[in-house]
């Protein structure tokens, strides 16, 4: 690929995000940073360093919707814009869709046992919609589907970090852009969203991400450009060392598990000193844990009082 990498700057504990350019029959920029004026203005002179404009853009792909890669969309009003059609809802931001979010989020941290209290305040907080971008999506990406411009650029859909996560893999070289399903310094956190279909069945985001780890192994890539920090070409260790760090903390949560418990008490004492300042992700955390010792058969859970209690088998 003839690719150009561009740092962004972003309000996030991850640091900096990545933006790829890329020119084949079409110029192409993959993720465009968070909404700020301090990522455009790096975005704006990333592009300049590669001999281009911002109206040279011809279009942008997103990896996924998550507002450090989805937010700078709207500087580029001549581009397309592709995704996976679930990016469009956070484009869009319909008051049907919000609603939904927010209701599903509701219902699940209810079941979580979080208290009525800190419900609306974790809500919100998921949010950051002032960090999206606003503009529709032009075109939608399936799994599968060559990217616009670029021959044998291909898109494999790998959801659990986001519902909505595509990778890009040049079938020529076998490197591949990969948003963010493996990174070279932090795991991947597998975050609760709501379904790509919109009903209310919550997506096992831990299995989907490890499933999606799975995928990438047996791809076989030989570089893969990262949307934070480094490329990685030792690709297959990193995925022994990502799924062996998630059976060392399943573990742990079977541990926890002395007696029947709902994820807020098991996020309590497995994140004792960090789950009360980042609650959601902590939740996130802990139940994909939870997905994986259940579908392991090591665990079950029944609802009690509108509560998902789980308990060794």
């Amino acid at each position: 690929m003839n690719i150009h990498k561009i740092v962004l700057p972003t309000p996030y504990p991850i640091g900096d995000v990545n933006a790829f350019l890329v020119k084949g029959d079409t110029l192409t920029l993959f993720d465009a940073g968070p909404k700020t004026q301090e990522a455009y203005e790096a975005l704006k002179w990333g592009i300049n360093e590669a001999g281009y404009n911002m109206k040279d853009i011809e279009q942008v792909v997103l990896t996924h919707h998550h507002p450090d890669h989805a937010g700078w969309v709207d500087a580029f009003p001549n581009a397309d814009i592709l995704g996976h059609e679930y990016v469009d809802h956070w484009m869009r931001k319909t008051e049907e869709f919000i609603t939904y979010r927010n209701n599903f989020y509701r219902k699940q941290l209810k079941l979580q046992a979080v208290p009525e209290k800190y419900i609306e305040k974790i809500v919100q907080v998921r949010g950051e919609m002032e960090l999206f971008g606003t503009t529709p999506l032009t075109a939608f990406i399936n799994d599968g589907d060559e990217v616009p411009g670029h021959p044998g650029l291909k898109a494999v859909y790998t959801p659990g970090h986001a519902q909505s996560h595509l990778i890009f893999l040049d079938q020529s070289t076998n490197e591949a852009i990969g948003g963010d399903l493996l990174l070279e310094n932090v795991a991947s956190n597998p975050l609760v969203e709501p379904p790509v279909d919109l009903s209310e069945t919550r997506p096992k985001s831990l299995i989907q991400y490890q499933d999606s780890l799975k995928i990438l192994h047996d791809l076989h890539v030989s570089k893969i450009y990262t949307g934070h920090g480094n490329e990685i070409e030792d690709i297959d260790r990193l995925i022994t060392i990502r799924l062996e760090k998630d059976r060392l903390r399943a573990l742990q949560v079977l541990e926890i598990l002395n007696k029947p418990k709902s994820v807020l008490e098991v996020t309590m004492e497995l994140y004792a000193s960090v789950y009360q300042k980042q609650l959601g992700l902590t939740l996130s955390k802990t139940l994909g844990q939870l997905d994986c010792l259940e579908r392991d058969g090591f665990v079950t859970h029944e609802i009690v009082d509108g509560i998902n209690i789980y308990s060794r088998i």
